[in-house]
Order: structure tokens, then sequence, then C-alpha cells
């Protein structure tokens, strides 16, 4: 319904795309049929809204622009819909390719290293915030919304609105990227099963404490075990998911923040610091000094050696066989197959293909037998750390790209990610990017099909799942070294102890030739001297941070849980 919903409505817009007028009649159409009350903003509001992005339009009438994202629900939305409605109401004609995220960067990066203007405006991930600020090949959007792109900046964008600013905001205290749409990485578990008295009772016996949503991994690993083997409606099931092919899908499975979650780096939000998620140190000037322990890093420090094995312990002991070959798009859609208890990793991506009518694991009234809840920490992990990833693909304008191309990127930009489409968008990719939206009464209604999606987006928790933060010099190069690494570790060619320290070193070589290049100026790497874990570690405490922490005697902490429902009651009275 929703595709034929999508293919209807882009044809309705295509048939007046087509002429010669652009304007506010074309406007009034495309909110009759597409937008409706579905929208933060009121009729008289969204046309007020309407207006000025025509008038704003008006000297690139007749200009054609190209804009890349990678392939997911809410960029196909904007390509398919949206993209025809904005030429149709502003004269400018858009087209927004899909491919996929690995050849976004890829493209991004052919333009930053040869200066050709190969797309008008990338969606790119928050992730590369530290190469765009260190690069500085893209335009800080602080300083164009108040000088050239002033006259193309909506006086009602409203960024205060936006829920994922921090995140593409630098050092330099400037906003390099506008957030286009938004996931987190949450613990996904089955509700029904968890609320079985059977099961309860079982749990209860077997383990002394009461079954829920685990806080910590120690009670995660006792689930685990506690449902592997276990035959519920004829079938037998798997305590966890996960996935362990040797390909770059691999990579994201970590640098997605899985070692945060052990407990690696320091505390700090939205990222560690001085020590990051990824274990790299920076100094006080942002300029990063090392990832191995013997510079003051964390990459193969005792957090980050506990988290790979944990996930190579759960992977073999407590997933279906097939999982340790899988890759992450082939993972994904498995919890909803009917035979998975619980995944501490799961995209919120993938919400709106676990909810639908017929599933194994959607109630008849089409309500979901599941729900997701804030992840599980490791026995490194401190209050105050962040605790998950948060995928936060945003708006980037390359400074390659002509000023008179770039403004017309820039509207079409600002009114796929307006108050006027915002919510209507965000219902048919659930990738929530305003706080306006969050709110709106229409996911009031809504949030009981969703499992717990809207209530996390409300919950002071959410603050604590971020992307890559700045201590990241350049993403690209360093991001693909992680899935070889890992590999390693999955596959049994390596330890975890090895791969983690042939992973920091690598990274190393990679800082060491930007520190030689001096490519990145006064921001770029500075290596600092080599010293043992107990130097760095007693330097840490010294100046009031964490990391690398020393290895804790008995990582099999005391197991804890919390019952789901008395969790999102506790939220909803803060």
């Amino acid at each position: 319904m929703r595709r034929h919903l999508l293919t209807s409505t882009a044809a309705m817009l295509l048939a007046f795309t087509g002429t010669a007028f652009a304007g506010m009649d074309e406007a009034k159409t495309f909110l009759d049929a597409e937008i409706g009350d579905l929208s933060s903003l009121d009729r008289t509001a969204q046309e007020a809204e309407m207006q000025w992005f025509v008038d704003a339009a008006k000297p690139f009438a007749g200009m054609d622009i190209k804009v890349v994202s990678e392939t997911i629900t809410t960029h196909e939305y904007e390509s398919k819909v949206l993209a025809p409605a904005f030429t149709a109401i502003t004269g400018i004609k858009i087209t927004h390719d899909l491919i996929g995220e690995g050849d976004v960067v890829e493209k991004l990066q052919t333009q930053m290293q040869s200066g050709e203007n190969i797309y008008d405006a990338f969606v790119n991930d928050s992730d590369l915030i530290g190469t765009h600020w260190r690069y500085q090949q893209v335009r800080n959007l602080t300083d164009w919304m108040a000088n050239e792109g002033k006259d193309v900046t909506n006086p009602g964008l409203d960024l205060a609105d936006f829920i994922g600013t921090s995140f593409t905001t630098a050092p330099d205290k400037k906003l390099y990227q506008l957030p286009d749409q938004q996931f987190a990485n949450l613990y996904w578990f089955r509700y029904d099963w968890f609320n079985d008295e059977k099961n309860k009772a079982d749990f209860k016996a077997k383990y002394g404490y009461d079954l829920g949503v685990p806080v910590n991994w120690s009670a995660y690993e006792d689930i685990a075990e506690f449902f592997t083997g276990r035959e519920i409606d004829g079938k037998k099931v798997y305590g966890h998911m996960d996935y362990g092919k040797k390909d770059p899908s691999l990579g994201w499975r970590f640098t997605d923040a899985w070692l945060s979650m052990a407990g690696n780096g320091d505390k700090g939000i939205p990222n560690g610091r001085p020590v990051d998620e990824w274990g790299i140190k920076v100094d006080e000037n942002s300029r990063p000094v090392g990832s191995c322990v013997a510079r003051g890093g964390d990459t193969n420090g005792p957090a980050a050696v506990y988290s790979i094995s944990k996930y190579l312990d759960w992977l073999k002991a407590y997933a279906p066989p097939e999982a340790q070959g899988m890759t992450f798009s082939e993972s994904g859609p498995v919890p909803a197959q009917g035979t998975i208890a619980q995944q501490m990793f799961w995209y919120t991506a993938f919400t709106a293909d676990a909810v639908k009518k017929g599933l194994p694991v959607v109630n008849e009234d089409g309500t979901p037998k599941w729900r997701m809840a804030p992840s599980p920490h490791g026995v490194y992990w401190k209050d105050g750390m962040k605790l998950g990833y948060q995928d936060v693909g945003s708006w980037t304008l390359m400074k390659s790209t002509p000023e008179d191309r770039a403004k017309a990127a820039w509207l079409y930009a600002q009114f796929v990610t307006s108050k006027t489409v915002d919510v209507k968008k965000s219902h048919v990719g659930l990738t929530l990017i305003r706080e306006s939206s969050i709110r709106h009464d229409s996911f009031t209604k809504r949030a009981p099909e969703l499992g717990g999606l809207i209530e996390f987006y409300r919950s002071p928790a959410r603050v604590q799942w971020s992307p890559t933060g700045t201590n990241v010099p350049d993403y690209p190069k360093l991001a693909q070294l992680w899935w070889q690494a890992i590999g390693d570790a999955s596959s049994g060619a390596k330890s975890a102890q090895e791969a983690m320290d042939s992973l920091c070193a690598e990274q190393e070589k990679v800082l060491q030739r930007l520190e030689r290049a001096g490519i990145q100026g006064d921001i770029g790497p500075k290596l600092a001297e080599e010293h043992d874990l107990e130097y760095w570690n007693a330097e840490a405490v010294k100046a009031g941070s964490l990391a690398p922490q020393l290895k804790v005697e008995n990582e099999k902490e005391k197991p804890q849980t919390i019952n789901y429902d008395e969790l999102v009651k506790s939220w909803q009275s803060n």
C-alpha cells in the first residue's frame, strides 16, 4: 500500500512538473495530495513556508541539480515524491540519485580529491564530521547561512528543532552538516516471550533473578543462554543474533559504537573525551595523538578486547549457526522471522519491515510481539558514557560546488527537512530528526504499533546514542581498516587481542601519514610518545578521565534486569 501511495503521488506530481508553471498552485496541490494534517505546521503556516520556497527559488528556476544519498526508505521517498514536488513548486529540476552507502563515500572522496563537481549536495553520514572539519572542503553551514547562503536560508528552518545538530557541529562550534534522517541501534527482544509465565518462572529458578530487559552484558549473556535451544511454538529458538562474515559491513558493526557499549573510551556526550569510542585519543586542541594503548589510546585496551571477545563468544554459542557467514543485510531480517529471543545490536531502520502484518513477530491486531529498549552495557562502562550508535545522514555542501548550484541544492535540502513535510516523511521512513515531529499527535497514536521507537525518542535516554565523533580525522581511510581486523578475529585467524593490536597499529600508520603530510594543519594528528598501559592509566586518573582502563579481574559482573513497562514509565515521569 505504501509503495502504491509513493508511486501514485509521484505520478500526480510529475504530471504537472512538465508544465512551464511553478508556484503556489503546485504547492497547494502537493499539500492537498501528500501532506494534509501530517505536519507540525497548520495549513496557513505550510502555505507561508511554501511561498518562501517559491520566492527564494526564482533566480534558480530551470537549473538541473544533482544530489545523492544512500538507498533507504526515507531517501526513496525524497527521490520519488519530494524531488518531483520540489521541481513542480520551484522550477528547479532535481535529480536525486540513490546508491549504496559505500558508493556515496567513494563519490565524496573523488570530489574532494579532484575538485570536480560530481554532485551539488550529498547526504552523507555525520560520521565524517571530523574529516569535514579537518580537511575544510565542505561549506561550514553556520557561516554559509549568515553570509553567501543567507538569501536561500529558510527563516523557518529552526535549527533548535533538529535533535542531531550536536553530532554535525565541530570543535570550532560551527555546523557542517544538516541532519536529514536518523536511526539508532538498540536492544530488541520478544516482549511476548519475556512476559510468558513459564519462561519467567523457569528463568528465575535457574538464575535467581527476574527475566527482563538486561541492564548489563552479564544479564544479556544469561538470557542468551536461557533461550538458546528452548522450544517455543514448536520451534527451536536462539538467544542472540549477529553476523560474522569478513565483509565491509562487518566494520560498521564495530565502528558503530560496539566498543563504547562495553565501556571503551572516556565519559562524554556525544562522544568520549579525550578518548573516543574508536579508542582514538586527542589532545586539548583536538589533535589525534594515538590509537594504541602505548600512546594513551584504547583501541587495543582491556575494554576493547573484552568487547570483541564477547561478540565472538555469543556469536558462536547463542546465534543460529548460519549467522557466522552472514553480512549485515543478510542478518537484518532474521529476528522478524520468529526464532530469535533478543538482539543487542538492532538498527531501528528495520522497524518498518518488522511491523508488517502477517509476520511471525506481529500480532493479528498489527501490534508487534517485540519491543526495543536501551542496550545493555559492559563491565567497563561507566555512567556518563555513550551507550550506542545513532546514524545521522546529513546534507553536506562541498566547496567545489559552484555557488549558484550550492544555493539551489540547499533549497532542496531544506525542503525535504522542512516542518511542512517532516512529519509525513518521518511516518514513511521512521528516521526521526525533529523534536516537533517526534511529539506530533500522529506519532502518539501510532506509537503502540512501533515497538518502543517513539517512547525511546521521547525519552531522556536518547542522548547516549551518537554517531562517530570528531576524534576520527579521516573516516573513509580509517573505517575500512576495521572489517579486515575484526574479520580476522571472527574467522579465528587471530585472537581478540591480536586483532585489536593490529587494528590500532594500522590506524596509527594512517595518523602518522596525515601528520607527515601536514594536510590537516594544526588540527591534524600529532602522535604521542609511547609508554605502557599502567603509565597511561595513571595519567588518565590524574587528569580525571578513564581511558585506558586496567583489566577488570572479574568481567562477569552481577547481572541486572529491569521490567520493560516500568522502564517506559520512568521515562514518562522524567
